[in-house]
């Protein structure tokens, strides 16, 4: 058992480690930027430079300022350095929460110089937002500028001295791009050397994860954003029952079913009791061992894992230990320690209620990675008022399928999946019952995926219902244009307003009372037989019933008859899928009933 986190005796108040997310669109170089960090600090320093943790680097002050040379003194800093998290590629890790707001204490959000914010760095800046996130921006990869001369680890205004003109102000062309960016999400940005305060502006690093240019920069602010507003919030009690966040549960050989943690607060050790949120109520179980990496000298051991006694905030551990199956990527984990247990069920269960779904009677199936993003697809739904049936963290799954296919209206018979994956079964019957699977790793995207779907759905729909229904038209008969008098009456016509279907009935209006005149048999233009003519068209019409100069006449205005219960659905569901004369036309028509009997189609 290795001995390498025991805490000392006296020392219950000290300063943990900030929590770092880096965050940022998928090929923006968010690893490669985390990966460079990783090996100038083992460049820098000795073995020990830097200590891996479970989904974590540690980088400690010392190396910090071995890397950023002159930019840091380690005299000035007494937090110990910090926490990198490495969010396996497939999790959000922006909506990793921990009490009261996100899991990362501050944020680095990696943008590509040249390409400027994409659909999941604006995604991240909304959940930076909505936590209220201290973050940089990283304007990564400005090696590829046109006639970039690289300087390898140099600080960047150094590196910038040595540009060409041409290059400089490429640079800058690109930069100011994404400070317009931010600018139009009212973040007030700039390069991070003219910031004063970077509490109201952020501060834009350019770097690049290639050359390792600007990455001294980087740690700077990183280390002196953290020493400077987060000091406070960073003073734990070592000694104090633990308390983390879950990144990801996992099957481990020899270990079963596995947490990966991020602990933010106190000490977790060996035979600890810890309360984890569960899929369904809280699971209490006891630690069996708590994991580490190999230390990087010592990795071509057999063993992936080193066990060790105890772990002190913050840092990444793995958990082993009954019962785990059930664990939720997101949810709480808190030491029992010596307090009553019911207590600590209590504090778990009051932080998942925090996490508030509202669920309907009818609506559609959600999944997500962890508790924090479907938090954010919920309240995002929510805002575009689309009901949710069931909510719930992990892949979709044949169960899922079976919830979605009993909705009763076909837009809800839905799963919207949040960076999750779909079970080979549930793929198979999604298919064969009709439900349809919405799969995606941006929010907004995977919701306008579904809104687009439902349009379609009642588009379709309405053009059902507006199939079936007798549509308005008013039309007059043209002078000089009978061409057959009777049996049928063939005259031209002119459209007026509305929509002329062949087979509809005919109506005169005589005084206030609607007088049925006969059938519309065909409708005829140059001698082609059409179905429909509109507003301005003039056609033959065979009208099966009248006898011109009898019951109708050249001059006339006649009506296409509308059911009462055909007005009302006009008047009431379709009026804005129909087009403005027809509307009109409608609108005519029903005043003139409502002349005689108010209540007409109502």
């Amino acid at each position: 058992m290795s001995d390498a986190h025991t805490t000392d005796a006296g020392d219950s108040e000290s300063l943990r480690t900030p929590i770092v997310a880096v965050l940022g669109h998928v090929d923006h170089g968010k690893t490669s930027l985390l990966d460079k960090v990783r090996g100038s600090a083992v460049t820098a320093g000795e073995s020990g430079a830097i200590t891996q943790h479970i989904g974590a680097t540690a980088v400690p002050l010392d190396t910090i300022s071995e890397m950023a040379g002159a930019l840091v003194d380690p005299d000035d800093f007494d937090l110990p350095g910090l926490l990198f998290i490495d969010t396996p590629g497939h999790h959000s890790f922006s909506t990793l929460r921990s009490r009261g707001g996100a899991l990362a204490d501050i944020a680095i959000l990696v943008v590509d110089v040249n390409d400027g914010f994409q659909p999941q760095t604006w995604e991240a800046l909304d959940i930076l937002k909505r936590t209220q996130t201290p973050f940089i921006v990283a304007a990564n990869k400005i090696d590829t500028i046109p006639g970039w001369n690289p300087n390898p680890d140099m600080p960047v205004q150094q590196t910038l001295e040595k540009q060409s003109d041409r290059a400089e102000s490429r640079l800058n062309e690109q930069l100011y791009e994404i400070i317009g960016q931010l600018s139009d999400e009212d973040f007030s940005a700039d390069m991070y050397w003219r910031v004063q305060n970077f509490r109201k502006n952020i501060g834009v690093v350019p770097v690049s994860a290639e050359t390792g240019e600007g990455v001294p920069d980087l740690l700077t602010v990183m280390m002196g954003l953290s020493q400077r507003y987060l000091k406070e919030e960073m003073s734990v009690d070592v000694g104090g029952p633990g308390v983390g966040t879950v990144l990801e549960v996992k099957e481990e050989r020899g270990f079963g079913a596995t947490i990966d943690i991020v602990l933010y607060d106190g000490t977790i050790s060996t035979d600890d009791t810890i309360v984890v949120g569960g899929q369904n109520d809280p699971i209490v179980t006891e630690v069996r061992a708590l994991l580490q990496p190999q230390p990087l000298a010592e990795i071509r051991t057999e063993k992936q894992f080193e066990q060790v006694d105890e772990v002190r905030a913050a840092a990444g551990v793995k958990i082993a230990a009954p019962d785990l199956a059930g664990a939720m990527a997101g949810a709480p984990v808190r030491v029992v320690r010596d307090r009553p247990v019911d207590e600590v069920i209590e504090e778990v269960e009051a932080e998942l209620a925090e996490i508030d779904v509202v669920t309907e009677e009818e609506g559609v199936v959600v999944k997500a990675d962890t508790l924090g993003s479907l938090e954010a697809i919920a309240s995002t739904l929510k805002e575009g008022e689309i009901p949710i049936v069931r909510a719930e963290v992990g892949d979709v799954a044949p169960r899922d399928v079976a919830v979605a296919s009993t909705a009763d209206e076909d837009k809800h018979k839905a799963i919207l999946g949040f960076n999750v994956d779909v079970l080979e079964d549930a793929e198979r019957e999604a298919e064969e019952s009709d439900v349809k699977l919405f799969i995606d790793d941006v929010i907004y995207q995977l919701i306008e995926e579904y809104e687009d779907h439902v349009e379609s759905i009642e588009r379709a729909q309405q053009e059902q219902v507006l199939d079936k229904i007798q549509r308005p038209c008013r039309f007059r008969i043209l002078d000089d244009h009978t061409f057959r008098q009777s049996n049928p009456a063939v005259v031209g016509v002119e459209v007026m307003s509305g929509t002329l279907k062949r087979n509809s009935r005919v109506v005169k209006w005589e005084g206030n009372e609607p007088e049925r005149v006969g059938q519309l048999k065909s409708l005829q233009d140059a001698g082609e037989d059409v179905d429909e003519a509109r507003a301005g068209e003039q056609v033959a019409a065979s009208i099966d019933g009248p006898t011109v100069g009898r019951q109708i006449e050249e001059g006339d205005e006649l009506w296409t008859e509308i059911p009462e219960k055909h007005a009302k659905i006009l008047e009431q569901e379709l009026s804005d899928d129909i087009p403005a004369d027809e509307l009109e036309a409608l609108g005519m028509y029903l005043d003139k009933h409502r002349k005689r009997d108010p209540f007409w189609g109502k």
